[in-house]
């Protein structure tokens, strides 16, 4: 695994935080809204994707849900596209793009929409975990 840099690690806080302005009032409105979760952007790791671009690959917490998200080192990528399908490991997985602000955004694959039943910050960062071991395992074919 290859650490991030404290730029890298602002950048992340910044989106997360954003994400927070510009939906937490509507996230209240859900039924399955948690209180005892808040938005964080986890395990994220250099990822380099279509046409050699780069990026950040990592996990998003919030109060409704958690989602793969592909943060692209050039934000002007996310204008080019509204949809991108990224091969890992496990397989290809669906990401819709997803402005936080007039000039930031990612990528977002929602994998889990109730996490109502997850019962601290502590028990999220672990399903983020889970969810990018997963992830960034192949997949096993069953006989």
């Amino acid at each position: 695994m290859q650490a991030l840099t404290a730029d890298q690690y602002a950048r992340l806080r910044q989106l997360a935080e954003a994400w927070r302005d510009c939906h937490l009032k509507a996230a209240k409105r859900e039924p399955h809204f948690n209180p005892r979760l808040g938005v964080d952007a986890l395990c994220f790791q250099p990822h380099a994707y279509e046409e050699d671009r780069q990026g950040l690959l990592g996990a998003l917490v919030t109060p409704v849900s958690l989602s793969l998200v592909l943060v692209p080192d050039e934000p002007d990528v996310l204008r080019s596209a509204e949809q991108l399908i990224l091969s890992l490991p496990s397989g290809a997985y669906p990401f819709v793009r997803e402005f936080v602000s007039e000039a930031n955004g990612w990528w977002r694959c929602e994998l889990l929409d109730d996490l109502s039943d997850v019962g601290s910050l502590q028990a999220g960062s672990r399903l983020a975990q889970q969810l990018m071991e997963r992830v960034m395992t192949p997949a096993t074919e069953t006989p």
